[in-house]
């Protein structure tokens, strides 16, 4: 019967792509009990269930310090990522399991505060010399080593390989790439300067997740700076909207519709040169007049500050110890520390550096308790 069950759980994995991605070809880095889900559902569940999923709630995605119920946080930008790809993944027959995985955990890794909490964090990192940070990394960081639980490999893959700030006319996925090669190039990013931009992914599940992410968040971002004043649509260069649209919604089915047309019955994805071109000029656009405004920077010099005094504190704090003593009589901050050190795994603490540990529990954190450690700890408030 459970037999029966298993093959009724892969779907109609008969009908997909050549190019897709099947559940039998999934691979573990460690062994693990097998159940009915196939093997990349498992890898959706386990990472919605993780607690690093449930801190995506509060963290920023590009406004923070805004009082606005309806601005994007990180939460709502992975699921709109997933939607996106998983539209595109099903119009090319790929395996959309695989990529509602690596859509979902693809920025558990994401410091609070965005991505200016990440150049903060990687600040830190080459000065303290031991290597750099990139959010990418530390998402498979975060599931593979901090909270083991043992993800597929091409999800792990697809995660590390998203970076959506890199664009291409051509997503053509690395098919020879093997685990060992995939670990080789998780290691590269944290030893050599950018290379988290020059890899590809193995499958053209996560090369669609990759295209997606910049699909999702471009035309959303110009939605969230209309709510909150910093541009106005008219703004947005007519020689863009005229190839792409003005709105979210013209935006995404434009993407959308164009990337299929252009990859149906393909091994690679890629966009019409008018639309391609448009994409390049919107993303030059957002970032001269959404990523780099006033309101996107908000309590620039504030946050630069917190993230090196926060990290030089709990860095005192912890004081070259893999394991403290935990008693009644501490603070709720030192308990939430304390506990995060002395709960990682024998392999964690022998192959991790402490000063590294002190950057992975910064980055875990959401907007909220970063501020409340900020004023509790260092007695600092924005």
């Amino acid at each position: 019967m459970i037999k029966e069950i298993k093959e009724i759980m892969k779907h109609n994995e008969s009908n997909l792509s050549e190019y897709a991605c099947k559940s039998e070809d999934g691979i573990k880095l460690n062994s693990e009990r097998l159940d009915i889900r196939p093997i990349f559902f498992r890898d959706i569940d386990k990472i919605i269930h993780s607690q690093a999923y449930a801190r995506y709630i509060d963290k920023t995605q590009v406004f923070s310090f805004t009082e606005n119920d309806h601005i994007t946080h990180r939460v709502l930008h992975v699921q709109l990522v997933a939607k996106v790809a998983r539209t595109i993944g099903r119009a090319l027959r790929l395996n959309e399991d695989l990529i509602e995985a690596i859509a979902l955990g693809h920025d558990v890794g994401h410091t609070p505060f965005g991505h200016r909490g990440e150049k903060f964090l990687n600040d830190i990192a080459k000065k303290e010399q031991i290597g750099y940070f990139y959010h990418n990394a530390q998402s498979v960081r975060m599931l593979k080593d901090i909270e083991n639980l043992n993800i597929t490999v091409q999800t792990l893959d697809g995660i590390l390989a998203h970076n959506g700030e890199i664009l291409l006319n051509k997503y053509e996925p690395d098919r020879n790439k093997k685990p060992q090669d995939f670990l080789a190039e998780l290691d590269r990013v944290y030893h050599e300067e950018g290379y988290s931009k020059k890899i590809r992914p193995m499958t053209l599940e996560g090369s669609v997740v990759r295209l997606s992410d910049i699909i999702a968040y471009i035309g959303r971002d110009i939605e969230d700076a209309i709510i909150i004043g910093t541009i106005k649509r008219e703004d947005i260069p007519e020689k863009i909207t005229k190839n792409i649209g003005n709105t979210n919604s013209q935006i995404v089915n434009t993407l959308i519709l164009d990337v299929i047309k252009h990859s149906i019955d393909r091994p690679y994805l890629r966009f019409s040169n008018d639309v391609f071109e448009s994409l390049i000029e919107l993303k030059k656009w957002n970032y001269e007049n959404i990523y780099a405004s006033d309101e996107a920077m908000k309590n620039e010099s504030f946050l630069e500050e917190a993230f090196n005094e926060l990290y030089y504190f709990y860095l005192d704090k912890i004081n070259g110890r893999y394991y403290i003593e935990i008693d009644d009589n501490m603070s709720y901050s030192e308990k939430n520390l304390y506990e995060f050190i002395n709960e990682r795994t024998d392999e964690y603490k022998q192959n991790t550096d402490l000063r590294r540990a002190v950057i992975d529990y910064i980055s875990g954190q959401t907007d909220k308790f970063f501020l409340k450690e900020c004023e509790v700890n260092l007695q600092k408030t924005c």
